[in-house]
């Protein structure tokens, strides 16, 4: 299996079709297979060879899907660099992944020089942007009209794609390592479990550096779909580009459905062609898939559960948003396994457990990852004997049925971006007269979860009138993105611990979660 393969398959087959529109313009698939090719001549010419890493740091656009594929095109490997990090973790992500080339757009071209500064070691940065070309840089279209186009490298199975970053429990990002086989897995899954087994029209709002919206902008492009994309979420330009374009299918994460439909102005109207929402990547508010019943009550709610370092692993059909599985409680699963991979429950020792009983749910299949960029030690914590072990806690039922009913590895999921509460812990307990610090998810209706921190002062009181949220907040900023940062916090006399020293932070959640009917992450 291999990326590439969907660019070479639909110029054969759909050719004249529209495979991607952005900003009132459409590429055919001849179109597009035509400018990735000469974008992989492009990068052969800048001296890019077989695993060489280029970063791309953009919103979704045309071009961004162009760089998807014109780097395994040219032999390379992308990675991919999350648009909300500050330019301290940026540096860190093209540092660790030693990337040559990086590739920006009009939004992050000002952090060019900063950057330059701080990552000598690379060699050219193209901007792919629509606006006057920034002096150093080079100019995509330029680049484009001058390039022929290659012959595809046809990278492929267990080569290495792509290297996607994830919140790191020892204050670092993780390069994930996923391979053409894992991302082509994805890809399968995600058309064999939705039913989306059909020419999509999708629209794609969500960020393409998660794996959530590239696996998905895969599973359409398998289809022969069209992509329409927007430069990132906005309610009133999702309606527009659902009615205008007859949107048939979107992916969307719980804060982008709240924010939706409570948007001003919202009209049901434009959403009559829609046929499917997809939604994950943190929990949903039972509040939420309410009134998306009641506002949109012909287009069919599917669930997707997985994780960057698999990709899509359950899934819950619209069946499990019906009044039966709300009284019988099967809304709450995170739903079927892929065909393609496995999922059992082991406990500390590695063990099976029964049906019903909770423990570290584990993967294994042709979806798990190849492992963590440099971090060979950790891989071997994580993959043991072919099983990924996720970090969350979960039992399966008598049906198959996944239920994930807490966390084993620390991260809270706020808006779709994953936060590990050890990176923020680090930074908030520098703060000056906090003692101690735990940070916890809470149920957020706007962010799915919330990052709440319980802190315990050193100077003894519980309520230090010198603390306040919008001061925390400024200090975390200047160190972590501010998608990590607390947005609430509270003080205590002491925290729970354990009798082997650990925090007990199933304890601090227990007041937050004992009334959410809905937890699945």
């Amino acid at each position: 299996m291999n990326l590439t393969q969907l660019i070479h398959a639909n110029v054969q087959k759909h050719q004249e079709q529209p495979a991607v529109c952005y900003q009132g313009q459409s590429l055919t698939y001849a179109e597009l297979g035509d400018r990735v090719a000469r974008l992989a001549g492009v990068l052969k010419e800048l001296g890019v060879g077989a695993g060489d890493r280029i970063a791309l740091m953009a919103m979704n656009s045309s071009r961004y899907v162009e760089v998807l594929f014109g780097v395994p095109w040219a032999g390379g490997v992308f990675s991919l660099v999350n648009i909300r990090w500050n330019i301290d973790e940026v540096a860190y992500g093209l540092q660790d992944s030693g990337a040559r080339i990086l590739i920006v757009d009009d939004a992050f071209a000002p952090m060019v020089p900063a950057l330059l500064e701080a990552v000598p070691e690379l060699e050219s940065v193209i901007f792919t942007g629509d606006g006057q070309c920034p002096n150093g840089l080079l100019c995509y279209e330029t680049l484009l009209a001058a390039a022929h186009p290659i012959t595809d490298a046809y990278r492929k199975g267990d080569d290495l794609a792509g290297i996607f970053y994830t919140g790191g429990t020892t204050g670092t990002p993780k390069g994930v390592m996923l391979s053409h086989a894992n991302l082509m897995t994805f890809a399968v899954t995600a058309a064999l479990m939705s039913g989306v087994q059909r020419q999509t029209r999708m629209l794609h709002c969500a960020p393409l550096f998660h794996i959530a919206g590239m696996g998905f902008l895969l599973m359409a492009l398998l289809q022969g779909g069209t992509q329409v994309l927007i430069p990132g979420f906005d309610p009133a330009e999702v309606s527009r580009a659902v009615h205008s374009h007859r949107i048939t299918d979107v992916l969307l994460v719980p804060t982008m459905m709240h924010m939706l439909l409570d948007a001003p102005g919202f009209n049901p109207d434009d959403f009559e062609s829609l046929l499917t929402i997809i939604y994950g990547a943190s929990p949903m508010p039972m509040g939420t898939l309410d009134k998306a019943g009641e506002l949109l009550p012909r287009v069919n709610l599917e669930q997707g559960y997985g994780m960057t370092e698999c990709g899509m692993i359950t899934m819950s059909s619209p069946d499990f948003h019906s009044l039966e599985a709300r009284q019988s409680g099967r809304i709450r699963s995170a739903g079927v396994t892929g065909a393609l991979q496995e999922i059992r429950v082991f406990n500390d020792q590695g063990d099976e457990l029964p049906v019903g009983e909770v423990g570290e749910v584990v993967v294994r299949g042709t979806n798990v990852m190849l492992g963590y960029w440099g971090k060979p030690e950790l891989t071997k914590t994580v993959i043991v004997d072919g099983w990924l072990h996720t970090g969350d806690g979960g039992y399966i039922d008598d049906q198959g049925l996944l239920y994930i009913v807490d966390r084993v590895k620390d991260m809270v999921i706020s808006g779709g971006e994953n936060v590990y509460s050890s990176e923020v812990e680090t930074i908030v307990s520098q703060y000056p007269g906090i003692a101690q610090c735990a940070v916890i998810g809470i149920p957020s209706d706007e962010w799915g979860e919330s990052v709440h921190a319980v802190l315990v002062s050193s100077t003894g009181s519980d309520t230090p009138s010198v603390i306040t949220l919008p001061e925390l907040r400024k200090f975390c900023k200047q160190h972590i993105a501010g998608y990590k940062c607390p947005r609430s916090f509270e003080f205590v006399d002491s925290l729970p611990i354990s009798a082997a020293g650990k925090i007990l932070k199933t304890e601090l959640r227990k007041p937050y979660w004992e009334s959410s009917e809905k937890q699945v992450s």
